[in-house]
Order: C-alpha cells, then sequence, then structure tokens
C-alpha cells in the first residue's frame, strides 16, 4: 500500500470514528433520555448543514475548471 492510499484509509477511518461518536451522542441524548427543549434547533443545524454539504458538493461536481495545480 503506497503513501496515498494509506492516507485515504486514516482519513476514511477519522470520519468513521466521528461520525460514530456523533451516533452515539445522539442515541444517548435523544433515543435513551428526553430530547426536551434542544430537540428542534439540532434538527435544524442537522438540515442546515446537509443543505450546506449538498450545495457544496453540486457546486464542486458541476464545475468545468480543472485544477492547474501538479500538486493535484
Amino acid at each position: 500500500m503506497d503513501s496515498r492510499s494509506s492516507a485515504g484509509l486514516v482519513g476514511t477511518l477519522a470520519v468513521a470514528l466521528v461520525a460514530g461518536i456523533g451516533v452515539g451522542g445522539v442515541l444517548a441524548g435523544y433515543v435513551v433520555g428526553t430530547p426536551g427543549e434542544w430537540l428542534a434547533p439540532t434538527v435544524g443545524s442537522l438540515v442546515v448543514a446537509v443543505a450546506v454539504v449538498g450545495a457544496l458538493t453540486l457546486v464542486g461536481a458541476r464545475s468545468a475548471r480543472t485544477l492547474r495545480n501538479p500538486y493535484w
């Protein structure tokens, strides 16, 4: 495995770890306990985050400009 593949694997594992911690926090706070007054702001924040990530993905996917830097 070369260094680029290793870096991709480490990055994927880091994202999975952070996602797992987030899911654990949601389960501990909302499923096991009572959501209380924080349910609506949490859902709103998640909707905004998904919308921003989706918009950035669409902008990047539709871009016709290529990177001319030898790094990429």
